[in-house]
C-alpha cells in the first residue's frame, strides 16, 4: 500500500483527493508545522528537502504534486482524470497540469507572503497575479471546470494555490475564478480529502 507523508495545510491534500476519486486508500503519516508555519525537522528524515508531499510504494520514493498525480493515474490506469492521451487536450492538460507550480505558484505567493505576514502587497506583485489569473480565466472558456465537467489532475493541481489566494481574499477581482473555486470545493474528492486532513490553507485567526 502507498504511504503519504502529509503535512498539514499542504499540498498533499490533492494526493488525498485522486485517491478518493480512484477507489484507493493509503497509509498516511501526518505532520504539523511549526510554530513559524515551517514543515518540522522530522520530514527532513523522509526527503532531503523536507517536502510534502511524498509517497513511498514498493521502496520507491515519489515526490513533486505533479508527478505523484501522474504517478498515481499511471498505476491505477486511470483514464478520467486526463484527456485521450496524445490528443491536442492531452497536451494542454499536459501544460495546465505543469504551470499551476512551474509558473502560477511563483507568482501567486509574492502576493500571498505579504498578506500572510499582514503587509500591503506590491503593486507589481497584484499586477503580476491579475495577470495570471486572467489567463486562467481564458483556459476555462465557459467551464465551469479546465476541460468542462470533467475534473482532470490539472484541476486538482491548481486547486492549493486557489485555497491559499481565496484565504487571503485574492480572487474578489476575479468572479469567474472564485466561481471555478468553488466547484472545486463541490468535488466529492475533495470532501473527501478535507474530511481527512483538514482545511488546504490555515483558518483565518
Amino acid at each position: 500500500m502507498i504511504t503519504l507523508h502529509a503535512l498539514k495545510y499542504s499540498r498533499a491534500t490533492r494526493v488525498l483527493w485522486l485517491l478518493h476519486d480512484l477507489g484507493q486508500s493509503c497509509e498516511r503519516v501526518d505532520y504539523d508545522r511549526t510554530e513559524n508555519f515551517r514543515a518540522p525537522p522530522a520530514l527532513g528524515k523522509v526527503h532531503p528537502l523536507g517536502k510534502s508531499p511524498v509517497i513511498e510504494d514498493n521502496g520507491q520514493l515519489i515526490s513533486e504534486s505533479a508527478t505523484i498525480l501522474r504517478y498515481l493515474a499511471e498505476k491505477y490506469r486511470d483514464t478520467q482524470h486526463r484527456p485521450p492521451s496524445g490528443s491536442p487536450e492531452f497536451w494542454r492538460h499536459e501544460t495546465l497540469l505543469d504551470y499551476a507550480e512551474a509558473s502560477f505558484a511563483e507568482v501567486a505567493m509574492q502576493s500571498i507572503l505579504p498578506a500572510f505576514d499582514g503587509k500591503d502587497i506590491p503593486e507589481a506583485s497584484k499586477a503580476a497575479l491579475d495577470k495570471h489569473l486572467d489567463y486562467i480565466s481564458s483556459e476555462l472558456g465557459e467551464g465551469p471546470l479546465l476541460f468542462g465537467s470533467a475534473l482532470t489532475l490539472a484541476d486538482i493541481q491548481i486547486s492549493y494555490i486557489l485555497a491559499l489566494l481565496d484565504r487571503f481574499e485574492l480572487l474578489g477581482s476575479h468572479p469567474s475564478i472564485a466561481d471555478y473555486w468553488q466547484r472545486l470545493q463541490e468535488q466529492s474528492g475533495y470532501i473527501a480529502a478535507l474530511t481527512q486532513v483538514g482545511p488546504m490553507a490555515p483558518p483565518k485567526d
